[in-house]
């Protein structure tokens, strides 16, 4: 166990690389090469998290100024991914997490339950904090564990599912996002397409950053428009016009900094990625395998930027509007983009498509995260991260159906929410499942995304 909290407390911009170096030895990479990968997978995290820190830093006043301006009276505020993933692995479940996820995906490719070879072990804390709820809900440890099982699985089966949107729109070869808060939405919005597309004129309805700068020439380039986003933020927080300024460059530089950062990765993970392919196609012929990687990756396509930075303060919106809503986005509002990423991908970059699809997620999300206020809080006091705080929650996981389902099952205290929200996803889940099966999850012959 000592040699397991060694490693985590590494944190992720070592961790992987030290992953991905182990991985090419096995795979007979040699040691110059397989060093190469791990560095240069480690620098373009080390880019991406720079990125992120510049959305965090600047983006997360913001949007504070906002909620004050406008007297939001939320009194919750959401501490996100980096206030929750410690309470995860600081909880008893997170002894063994990682072995489990780790095991559950070994046998899942034995049994040829999935094609997914999930590297990322970090955000196993996603499977983690799942069982460390449900282990706070019951006291039972046996039953965290299901918890991390069943996570475990299910998001390896939608980076199975979704591998097609990938490969087709973010041109993402041999990749697959099996993540707690980048996969989990995506069910919701193969449905929401699906709809879209029976209803006449509205399905004809189609725009995103491409079509804007072919339309609009340079006023329409992704620098452009993330300044402009970054006006519309710094005006609606009530900055003086020198801040506004200073966030609509700041804006300008992260549409321009996060597809370049993002490369770095794949020239690391490509060769890796190759190696492990070639050889599972030795051992299962005829399968096609993924490497199951953070969903970072997709933060390199320039919709998913243009629309994380216009739900900022769309989820503000959101929140207000909410009827009963308690919560304040906030930690994970820079990082929003991970929640949508993947409905970007399977509306294949139309960004009013995104915006309908992402508005219910966010509002799931936020009305979920409102019922999970007590347990979260409860998780928080039980590994001392509660510090000076009265209530805390996370939209990452905190506001996750796959965990809320599981933990009402458990504890059944929101019956009516559980029914709804539980019909709600099953049968986005069972239609996608479908969908996939027929191959029709954004098939090789519609690929029109950005590579």
């Amino acid at each position: 166990m000592a040699v397991i909290e060694y490693i985590l407390d590494l944190g992720p911009t070592v961790m992987l690389p030290l992953v991905i170096f182990i991985i090419g030895l096995i795979l007979r990479q040699g040691i110059g090469k397989s060093l190469r990968s791990g560095i240069t997978v480690g620098v373009g995290f080390v880019g991406v998290n720079l990125v992120i820190s510049l959305l965090t830093d600047n983006l997360g006043p913001a949007a504070q100024e906002m909620a004050e301006r406008f007297n939001l009276g939320l009194s919750v505020v959401d501490v996100g991914w980096p206030g929750a993933s410690p309470m995860a692995w600081s909880s008893v479940i997170g002894t063994v997490a990682i072995p489990v996820a780790i095991l559950v995906n070994v046998i899942m490719l034995a049994t040829k339950m999935t094609r997914v070879v999930n590297v990322d072990i970090w955000n196993i804390w996603h499977m983690t904090f799942t069982g460390a709820i449900l282990y706070t809900a019951t006291g039972s440890f046996w039953i965290g564990i299901v918890g991390v099982v069943i996570h475990s699985a299910f998001v390896y089966k939608l980076g199975d599912w979704f591998a097609p949107v990938t490969k087709n729109h973010f041109g993402l070869e041999g990749i697959a996002i099996p993540h707690g808060s980048g996969a989990w939405s995506a069910p919701f919005a193969v449905v929401i397409d699906s709809i879209i597309d029976r209803i006449p004129k509205v399905r004809k309805i189609n725009f995103n950053s491409n079509k804007i700068e072919e339309k609009f020439g340079v006023i329409g380039e992704p620098v452009i428009i993330g300044a402009f986003l970054g006006v519309v933020i710094g005006v609606l927080a009530g900055y003086s016009s020198q801040e506004v300024l200073q966030l609509a460059i700041q804006m300008s530089a992260v549409m321009v900094l996060m597809p370049t950062v993002v490369k770095f990765i794949m020239e690391g993970l490509m060769p890796i990625a190759d190696a492990a392919r070639e050889i599972l196609d030795k051992r299962f012929q005829g399968k096609d395998f993924y490497i199951g990687l953070d969903p970072a990756l997709l933060l390199g396509n320039s919709q998913v930027v243009a629309a994380s930075l216009l739900f900022v303060p769309l989820t503000l919106v959101i929140a207000v509007l909410l009827p009963g809503n308690e919560v304040l986005p906030f930690g994970d509002l820079a990082t929003i983009g991970f929640f949508i990423s993947m409905a970007v991908g399977v509306h294949k970059g139309n960004l009013f498509r995104t915006l309908i699809s992402g508005i219910f997620i966010m509002a799931i999300t936020i009305w979920i995260a409102n019922m999970t206020i007590d347990i979260h809080t409860k998780l928080a006091k039980d590994v001392g991260s509660l510090g000076d705080k009265g209530q805390v929650i996370s939209l990452d996981q905190g506001g996750s159906p796959i965990t809320f389902i599981l933990r009402e099952l458990v504890s059944l205290e929101n019956a009516l929410p559980l029914l709804i929200i539980g019909v709600l996803y099953v049968l986005s889940v069972i239609f996608t499942y479908f969908k996939f099966k027929k191959g029709k999850i954004y098939p090789d012959h519609e690929m029109e995304g950005e590579h």
